[in-house]
Parts: C-alpha cells; sequence; structure tokens
C-alpha cells in the first residue's frame, strides 16, 4: 500500500490519513516507551504481535456487540480504523493490585481486589497522565455524563469479556487500558472504543506462575519481552506453537531470504 499522509505520531503507533473519507491506516510501531516516555528502547516484532492480538480482540469484541475503530487489518503493522475525535482521558480497569495502585495505597503487588475498580487519568504526557475524578471530567467538559455512563458499561462489558478470554488461555487479567472515541453522524455524537488492546495496555500475568506476559518486563528490565507478547500471541491461537519460526519483521525475513 502506497505510503499516505502522516496524521500523528505517537510512543507505539503512527496514524496515517485512509482510502476513504472518515477512515486512518494505524501502523505498529516497535517502538516501546515507558514511565511517560522517560525509558525508551525497542522489542524487535512488538508492532507486528500488538497488530495481531489487537485485531483478535478488538474482533471479538465487535461480535458481542462492543462499538469500535477497528475495520480490518491490512497488513503485518498496518489496519484500517474509523477515525474518531479521542476523548482525552485514560480509562483504567483494575481486576488485581499492581502497578501504581500498589504504590498509591501501598497495598501488596497481586492482591485479588474485592471489586473491580475503574480509574479515569487526563491524557497528557507533560502532566505525566494525572489520576482525576469524574467531577474533574464533568467540570472541564471533557466528556459529558451520558458519554461517561457509556464510557463506563463498555470498560466493565470489555473486562468481563476479556476476563474470560485471557483465564481461558491461562492468563490473568491485572488491569488494562483503554480510549475511547467520539464518531459523529451530522451533530449526534456516539462514543466507540478506540486505540488498541494488546500487551503494552494490559497486564497479563500466567495464572500458574504469575510470570509477567506483558510490557511490565520492559519497564522493569526482567527481558524476554519479545518472547512475553509471542507467548499471549501463541496462546490466542495467533502464532503457530512453534513461534520461532514467525515472521515478525518483514525486512528482516527478506534479508535472510537473501532478497
Amino acid at each position: 500500500m502506497a505510503r499516505r499522509r502522516q496524521i500523528y505520531e505517537g510512543k507505539a503507533k503512527i496514524l496515517y490519513e485512509g482510502p476513504e473519507p472518515g477512515t486512518l491506516i494505524q501502523y505498529f510501531k516497535d517502538d516501546a516507551t515507558a514511565f511517560n516516555a522517560q525509558k525508551k528502547g525497542t522489542i524487535s516484532g512488538k508492532g507486528v504481535l500488538n497488530n495481531r492480538i489487537s485485531e483478535h480482540i478488538f474482533t471479538l469484541l465487535g461480535s458481542i456487540g462492543v462499538p469500535t475503530h477497528f475495520i480490518r487489518r491490512l497488513n503485518m503493522r498496518e489496519q484500517l480504523i474509523r477515525q474518531v475525535e479521542i476523548i482525552p482521558i485514560e480509562v483504567v480497569v483494575r481486576n488485581v493490585a499492581a502497578g501504581t495502585l500498589s504504590k498509591r495505597l501501598g497495598i501488596e503487588e497481586g492482591t485479588q481486589l474485592p471489586r473491580t475498580i475503574v480509574e479515569y487519568y487526563y491524557k497528557d504526557d507533560a502532566l505525566g497522565d494525572p489520576l482525576i475524578s469524574e467531577e474533574h471530567i464533568a467540570c472541564f467538559g471533557w466528556a459529558s455524563q451520558d458519554e461517561m455512563h457509556d464510557i463506563t458499561d463498555m470498560a466493565i462489558r470489555v473486562n468481563d469479556f476479556m476476563c474470560g478470554l485471557f483465564a481461558g488461555i491461562g492468563i490473568r487479567l491485572v488491569d488494562f487500558k483503554l480510549e475511547f472515541g467520539r464518531i459523529w453522524d451530522n451533530d449526534y455524537g456516539r462514543v466507540i472504543l478506540a486505540d488498541e488492546i494488546s500487551p503494552d495496555g494490559c497486564r497479563l500475568w500466567d495464572m500458574e506462575t504469575n510470570e509477567k506476559l506483558d510490557k511490565d518486563r520492559f519497564r522493569r528490565d526482567l527481558g524476554g519481552e519479545v518472547e512475553a507478547y509471542q507467548e499471549v500471541a501463541r496462546r490466542l491461537g495467533l502464532l503457530p506453537e512453534d513461534g520461532e519460526n514467525a515472521v515478525l519483521d518483514l525486512e528482516s525475513h527478506r534479508k535472510r531470504r537473501g532478497r
């Protein structure tokens, strides 16, 4: 596919103009960042794996009636998506204490929460994506009350579905991040799920060993990031059991074959 005009570049993805009005092409990079981009690196083949995993999960969510921006995967690193007006709120759904929640409240990491917690963070890298309340959201007009009801309902529905999906393959869904956007029909705006769902934005632990199968391996210098992402894809049925032969970087693959 011919390269189109770049619209936006984030930490893990690039957005290009789409082939039709109201569409974009979302390109998944291998770049890895943590702690609001204070730590940077590269995980070879991450973009390919995240593209496949996100496609798979968004397709399944669409099949149960969750509206998303996903249209179809185009190739190893790109997918066609609906263009949305991103709501500047990161929604974090927590089932198990980990990360900032453990640090903030002094709860031992790995503690099962008595109930699922939904948190909101203001999307602003310069401010470090601060934790906010629904009062802040209403005060500054980042989303309407009706939109927040839709966002929270969808977040809980996605959590219920994904907990079952990952439990079925021996993975504990500790927490995850969601983003939402508006699509417009004249003056009527509707909220849909946007961005991606992948090991970049989820904490995924093996149910038996508690081994981390997500970006915490990069955050905490544990190593084995590629293998962890591959394991998630393999358990989801997206990679053959012998994932070592999977093509994750087309350019390197062509070089190896002498093309």
